[in-house]
């Protein structure tokens, strides 16, 4: 049986038939299009299917599709804005602070998450937000100062 799913995703109001079953995550990539929402581990363990629901960094691979309804999300492909990247982008870019990719869409979004809300985070503040968030290919060290470098400058922009 199907269900209709009304909810916003990057700025665009969605109406689906879905079935309710489905996760979020998959709804996401494979109904949307939207594939910089990796499936990783598919327990909430990884993260790399972190998206911001309602301001907040949630798995989307533990969330049934209807636990979308009428939420505002947010998935990578969101986080830039009219062809420009978002500050984050930038600064992991800047740092260095991404290897093979995979990991990068869910530590920017629990990053973007923290920052939206803290724009002045401490380096455990940053550590725990990224707590949920698991890089294979490096240590944190670079992803950590690249969303501290993020803070300093969102905040001399604001």
């Amino acid at each position: 049986m199907s269900e209709i799913l009304k909810c916003i995703i990057n700025d665009e109001e969605i109406e689906a038939c879905v079935d309710p079953e489905m996760r979020l995550v998959d709804f996401i990539r494979e109904r949307m299009h939207l594939t910089g929402t990796k499936i990783g581990c598919k327990k909430g363990e990884c993260g790399a299917c972190t998206i911001i629901m309602d301001g907040n960094a949630v798995n989307s691979c533990l969330l049934p599709v209807m636990r979308a309804e009428g939420t505002v999300i947010q998935t990578i492909e969101g986080v830039e804005k009219d062809g420009r990247l978002h500050v984050i982008q930038e600064e992991f870019i800047n740092k260095g602070a991404i290897q093979c990719g995979f990991c990068t869409p869910g530590m920017i979004m629990s990053s973007k998450a923290l920052l939206d809300k803290n724009p002045s985070p401490t380096t455990d503040e940053v550590k725990e937000a990224l707590g949920g968030n698991i890089c294979r290919c490096t240590g944190y060290k670079k992803i950590e100062e690249a969303v501290m470098s993020a803070a300093k400058r969102l905040r001399e922009e604001a």
